[in-house]
């Protein structure tokens, strides 16, 4: 046995993710003949906590315990795992106690027990506003990367992620295609104006489709191209409408003096749709260079203290520092303040899913106890989801210590696993909107392949 960076390619070990506190059988296997021991006599094993010492400094913590195997061709040991922690399961020589090899497993606490990690975008553009590849592609792409969950958001518009959903309705994914839409609604000049950047992630109708405005003529008025499933969606109205019913509503709200009244009153009318939509309203990239920051600061601050969003897209679509880690500054220092918690997200603000160097800049990982768009909203909303910032080789992770330390096992101990498998059925969905011969059996034949390995890999 060897110990090497490419062990997960030498080397299975399942599961990897298991309550505490429980007795596990954990199977290691050996993937091809090369990894296979010819000795197991001469081998002990050992399990380490990661956070127990080392044992030559603190040798009354006990840590480095000795466990009993078993060897057939794969090494089977059972062993209780006390506490939440990564844990490192060490195969060593007898005769020189020289490290072999080293696995990694998660023991995790009841709350998070039966909740899959998953990754998504939230945040995304297609050919049907201002970016590249048409809806079908970019969600094939994206597949590809590895992501479980997306949502399409081209600006003012909500059917190209219909679209997306319906090119591939008549075969089985296990990709979740996300309703959405990032919202921008009119500018009633010269002071009822809001340029803040807000995306309705799932919401089962549009917000954009609500005012009678240039897009809803472009779109045309069909009620199919504004809902999802048949949700029953709002009337439409005219654009004095919407401004009388922010006006209204400005009234209502104690609205610091240095902050526009609409603006803020605006925000707030969108995000109650999309709560009346059953989705999630993401408050976005506040500190993105648009001639400056597009957000005034005392908004973005006032935003945050009050949060009328349901999550803030902490991480975003730009690879400058000032974007995404002025906002990981703010979202941290607003915490320390004192400030409620409220849910982060990370998305790509992507404008093409290949050849752009900011397509996969950020995500969102989320522990939810499905793939399902109810589960992945709720999830989000009860702070079981951590950002991703992917500008660099080596990435970097924002939200609460614990997911932290978690999901960072599971980026380097899963998830290497699970893109193999996503990137093959990225393939094939490309080939399917492309009307590639074979493509739709390609699909069924490797369908439910991700879900057999979730199930291998968490023993809930």
């Amino acid at each position: 046995m060897r110990d090497m960076r490419t062990t997960l390619h030498y080397y299975d070990i399942f599961p990897k993710v298991f309550p505490t506190g429980k007795e596990i059988e954990i199977t290691i296997k050996p993937l091809g003949a090369h990894a296979e021991c010819k000795n197991p006599d001469e081998i002990y094993l050992s399990i380490y906590g990661l956070d127990d010492g080392n044992p030559r400094d603190y040798p009354y913590r006990k840590n480095g315990t000795r466990v009993d195997f078993t060897y057939d061709g794969v090494l089977k040991f059972k062993y209780t795992f006390p506490r939440e922690q990564q844990y490192y399961v060490r195969i060593f020589d007898k005769e020189t106690n020289k490290r072999l090899l080293q696995m990694s497993v998660y023991a995790l606490d009841e709350d998070l027990c039966g909740r899959y990690p998953l990754i998504g975008d939230l945040h995304m553009h297609t050919c049907r506003s201002d970016g590249r590849q048409a809806p079908a592609i970019v969600s094939a792409n994206y597949r590809k990367h590895g992501y479980d969950f997306f949502a399409i958001t081209d600006h003012h518009r909500y059917y190209p992620s219909l679209e997306a959903i319906e090119t591939y309705k008549d075969v089985p994914i296990e990709f979740n295609i996300i309703p959405g839409e990032e919202v921008h609604l009119p500018d009633l000049a010269p002071d009822h104006i809001n340029d803040v950047h807000i995306v309705n992630f799932g919401g089962k109708y549009s917000v954009n489709g609500l005012l009678k405005d240039e897009y809803a003529d472009e779109f045309g008025y069909d009620i199919d191209k504004r809902r999802f499933e048949g949700f029953a969606c709002p009337d439409m109205i005219t654009e004095d409408e919407y401004r009388e019913q922010v006006d209204a509503l400005a009234t209502t709200l104690d609205i610091p003096e240095g902050i526009e009244p609409f603006t803020y009153a605006s925000c707030v009318w969108v995000f109650n749709h999309i709560r009346k939509a059953e989705g999630l309203g993401i408050f976005c990239h506040p500190y993105w260079l648009s001639n400056v920051h597009q957000v005034p600061e005392n908004i973005t601050d006032y935003m945050l203290r009050t949060h009328p969003f349901d999550a803030f897209e902490v991480l975003g679509g730009e690879n400058y520092y000032e974007h995404n880690g002025f906002q990981t500054h703010k979202y941290y220092e607003v915490l320390a303040k004192g400030y409620d918690k409220f849910p982060i997200v990370g998305s790509t603000d992507s404008h093409s899913s290949i050849n752009n160097e900011n397509a996969y800049v950020a995500s969102t990982m989320v522990f939810s106890p499905a793939n399902e768009r109810t589960d992945i909203i709720d999830s989000i909303k009860n702070f079981y989801s951590i950002a991703i910032d992917g500008i660099s080789k080596e990435f970097r992770l924002v939200g609460d210590f614990r997911l932290a330390r978690y999901a960072t096992f599971l980026l380097q101990d899963y998830f290497p696993l699970h893109d193999d498998l996503c990137y093959e059925e990225g393939r094939a969905m490309k080939d399917y909107a492309c009307g590639v011969e074979g493509a739709k059996e390609t699909l069924e034949f490797i369908s439910g392949r991700v879900q057999k390995q979730r199930e291998k890999y968490f023993a809930f």
